[in-house]
């Protein structure tokens, strides 16, 4: 397997998480996005959406790391970390669609502010950011994990750009139960942490 990704990208460091936490090999490649690389024919030939990450496993090249995340669960038979019960996987699918959705539009997109130059709204990306950290940490409240009684991928799709939050000035004081969530993640076996950025609270 073959996978390309940026250091800085919490879509990239989510599927290099969960290969670290399921112990599976992968031959890394790293994609310069601040030189363009992800633009470059050879890239796009891979991804014409020009995002990262991307796996090769050997015929197959899929892109978008919620996808790569269920399609490695399956290949690899890890039903403890994608279920296959409908409820189970109804479960985890509804968070994965977070981690794509409100959480993109939060804390990651706030952070692309600070690390990336993106321009965005701050104050509006913000707001959307505590937003879903209230609603994450009200769901995790009396629970040690999101969408089951055991770490899934659901965990691993929201805990980059949660974890990285800060670095887009949006404090997690308030979120008790989020950073608790975030200590479990950490202290999971094979945790692969995510490369810091010193910039907005975090600096």
């Amino acid at each position: 397997m073959k996978l390309y990704a940026y250091p800085l990208s919490g879509h990239s460091h989510r599927v290099r998480l969960f290969l670290g936490l399921i112990g599976q090999p992968v031959d890394l490649i790293d994609v310069d996005l601040r030189a363009g690389a992800h633009k470059t024919p050879e890239f796009l030939a891979l991804n014409p959406f020009g995002q990262v990450p991307v796996l090769v496993d050997g015929d197959t090249v899929l892109p978008d790391s919620n996808a790569i995340m269920v399609y490695l669960a399956k290949t690899l038979g890890r039903t403890d970390w994608l279920p296959e019960t409908p409820a189970g996987a109804a479960a985890v699918q509804r968070w994965l669609s977070v981690a794509a959705g409100d959480l993109a539009a939060g804390p990651a997109s706030a952070r692309l502010i600070t690390v990336f130059g993106a321009p965005l709204n701050s104050e509006q990306v913000i707001a959307r950011a505590h937003l879903v950290l209230g609603r994450m940490d009200r769901a995790l409240a009396g629970r040690q994990w999101i969408a089951a009684d055991q770490p899934t991928i659901a965990d691993v799709a929201l805990y980059s750009y949660t974890a990285s939050a800060p670095e887009g000035f949006v404090d997690l004081a308030d979120y008790a139960h989020v950073r608790q969530w975030l200590a479990r993640v950490e202290a999971l076996p094979g945790f692969v942490p995510f490369q810091k950025t010193a910039v907005g609270l975090a600096a």
